[in-house]
């Protein structure tokens, strides 16, 4: 009895000694927030087993009009590095940028050629960089910088993740481009203008956005051009998104003769990883593009 005491004290000791050093280990490690899920898990995959990440814009929700709350706030005091997109994405910074002072910031888009944004829903152009697995490349290259800076005692370690990262992204771009080779369309209408980067590297043509403003449902006029786009670029279906409602879409598709296909810029639909996500759109998309 007595020795089944002292073994069963003897585990509960190392144990207790383990729970102990995980926590201590945890506490040591990188706080990183990161502004939406692609750029999250760019974080999560370099900094491994040396940061913890959370996401500021939850799965699912709409980035062009998110708000902070207070308790969000707490959190990014706290963080050792944020990891922002920057070409305005994160609109709400400037509202909170004072108590950010000091902080480690990285903006991943910093230096990539930004598009444009014609219906001029961002001042400082198109933010949705990530979708062109080539710009992300550019970013995983610039959160890795940025771990460094931070954390240099763990350089090597980094840059390991990076480089395996860059790798897997760099398969996933020539997987994407054979994809596209195959479709027979080229064109396509869209909910909101997400997909320019991705159609600009895989030669698409994004021909029709049904929202041109954040929140601003489109006009009868804008309704009746989309309908015509539709039909004069022969397509057959309309991509909408999963962090916008989607009757809009339905409408437009049922007035159109076509179907409507969700695409995720962002990752809501249970995708873990920015390459999952990208496999997902793609899918979703040679359903109405071959």
């Amino acid at each position: 009895m007595r020795v089944r005491f002292f073994t069963l004290f003897i585990l509960l000791y190392a144990a207790s000694l383990f729970q102990c050093s995980t926590s201590e280990q945890q506490s040591k490690n990188l706080l990183v927030a990161a502004s939406i899920p692609p750029l999250a898990d760019f974080a999560e995959k370099i900094g491994g087993s040396y940061v913890r990440v959370f996401t500021i814009v939850p799965p699912g929700t709409n980035p062009h009009t998110f708000e902070l709350t207070p308790g969000l706030m707490k959190k990014l005091s706290r963080a050792d590095l944020l990891v922002f997109n920057g070409v305005g994405l994160e609109f709400w910074l400037d509202k909170v940028e004072d108590n950010l002072a000091g902080k480690k910031i990285v903006y991943a888009a910093k230096g990539l050629q930004i598009l444009a944004d014609d219906l001029e829903r961002h001042a400082q152009g198109n933010p949705h960089v990530w979708l062109d697995p080539q710009n992300a490349i550019y970013m995983v290259k610039r959160i890795y910088g940025a771990f460094v800076d931070v954390d240099p005692a763990h350089k090597a370690y980094y840059e390991h993740n990076a480089a395996v990262l860059i790798k897997e992204i760099e398969v996933l771009d020539q997987d994407i481009m054979a994809t596209v080779d195959s479709w027979s369309h080229k064109k396509f209408v869209c909910f909101h203008p997400a997909w320019a980067y991705f159609a600009r590297r895989y030669g698409l043509e994004q021909a029709g956005v049904i929202e041109k403003r954040p929140g601003m449902q489109p006009s009868p006029g804008d309704i009746a051009d989309i309908i015509k786009t539709v039909k004069n670029i022969g397509a057959r279906v309309i991509f909408a998104e999963a962090q916008f409602p989607s009757q809009m879409a339905e409408v437009i598709a049922k007035d159109s003769g076509v179907k409507v296909i969700p695409l995720d810029p962002l990752g809501s639909q249970g995708q873990k990883s920015y390459i999952e996500l990208m496999r997902y759109n793609v899918a979703q998309m040679s359903k109405g593009m071959k």
